[in-house]
């Protein structure tokens, strides 16, 4: 039976610490948020934008393809350029994956099947060692290997999870145990039954996400509930919310997601009512632009409320830090439950966001608040 640590009042599977970077992963440390640029590798320019956006917004691992040597030789410059642990993604090519480590990369990402020839694979360990970079070993239920197929009579969760342990041996066995798993499948309850299985079978730390998921709508949603089932178990080191759409749109579900599930503290949680016909306000679009704002006060734990009717707003609102509840071209600014002052509808925003940096400043050492 596998070791499991309390983490956050919640039951986390033990896995070996694995460094990427200057950032640790497994054992009791926490969850890391992972995205991966849509930006050509290498466009430096767009890339390292991208990735600065990125931060901002809370990723924590950034990963990259590196689909030729030009996309392997501009990692020293994005390297340069950029404050979070940078792992470069391969695929066929033994050789990109060397010149990866030598430009720079934290990590590498690698499906040891398709990289060919044992001597190749081995010269990729060889170099990783050298340089003591942690390799992902990756394996998608669409590159699932014909022989597995058959044994399970088709892709399945176990065969998956033997696909990656075979491959996790094979490394092993040319002398190299810095890893990490990364099993996927756009399969939701295929993936979550995959994690289940290789969680008790192997002490290496996961990279959990569901593969292909979709847009921001049906991929979120798609995540959620698989994330949720997993990391619910105490399964998974780093996540990533795979979405067709902004990497950025990744970060914020990743957040909402550990903090829903208590794996993460701070930030700013906003609540929003669903609209009725006392809504008098643009209610939709006033708590899509509250969310935006608050995400520049992350370091900041509190609940926001956003209520579209000034009858009830303030005693919905009461269990929120702080709230704004809309009316007829006016609203209402309200703190722990209680109102503060009435305001025209447009000052609303602009004084909900003067109440987060008061907040802000009293929260620094040596503020009100200290």
């Amino acid at each position: 039976m596998k070791v499991q640590v309390k983490v956050n009042n919640m039951n986390r599977m033990k896995t070996k610490e694995v460094q990427i970077g200057d950032r640790v992963i497994g054992g009791e440390n926490p969850i890391l948020i992972q995205s991966m640029c849509n930006t050509r590798t290498e466009d430096v320019k767009a890339t390292v934008e991208q990735i600065l956006h990125l931060e901002q917004a809370g990723c924590e691992i950034i990963r990259v393809a590196v689909p030729t040597m030009e996309a392997a030789e501009s990692l020293r410059q994005i390297k340069k350029q950029i404050h979070i642990p940078l792992v470069a993604d391969i695929h066929f090519d033994y050789r990109l994956a060397i010149a990866a480590m030598e430009c720079g990369a934290d990590k590498i990402r690698i499906n040891p099947g398709n990289i060919g020839a044992e001597e190749r694979v081995q010269a990729v360990v060889n170099k990783a060692k050298e340089y003591k970079i942690p390799i992902r070993v990756g394996v998608n239920s669409g590159s699932l290997e014909k022989n597995l197929i058959e044994k399970y009579g088709g892709v399945t969760a176990e065969g998956l999870v033997e696909s990656a342990l075979d491959k996790v041996l094979w490394i092993e066995k040319m002398g190299y145990d810095n890893l990490v798993i990364s099993i996927k499948s756009s399969d939701m309850m295929m993936c979550v039954r995959a994690h289940e299985l290789i969680s008790r079978k192997s002490s290496y730390p996961l990279h959990v996400g569901i593969t292909e998921a979709g847009t921001v709508t049906s991929g979120n949603i798609k995540s959620a509930v698989g994330l949720g089932l997993i990391l619910n178990q105490g399964i998974g080191d780093t996540i990533r919310v795979s979405l067709t759409g902004d990497p950025v749109e990744e970060i914020k579900s990743a957040k909402l997601i550990l903090r829903t599930l208590g794996l993460r503290k701070g930030g700013i949680e906003v609540v929003s009512c669903p609209t009725c016909g006392r809504t008098k306000i643009d209610l939709i679009g006033l708590a899509g632009q509250v969310e935006n704002m608050v995400t520049e006060f992350d370091h900041l734990s509190l609940k926001v409320a956003v209520m579209g009717c000034v009858v009830n707003g303030p005693g919905e609102a009461k269990e929120a830090d702080l709230g704004i509840a809309g009316g007829i071209g006016e609203g209402l600014l309200i703190r722990r439950g209680q109102v503060v002052k009435k305001l025209p509808e447009g000052e609303l925003l602009p004084a909900l966001r003067e109440e987060l940096i008061r907040i802000s400043e009293e929260k620094r050492p040596g503020g009100n608040g200290s």
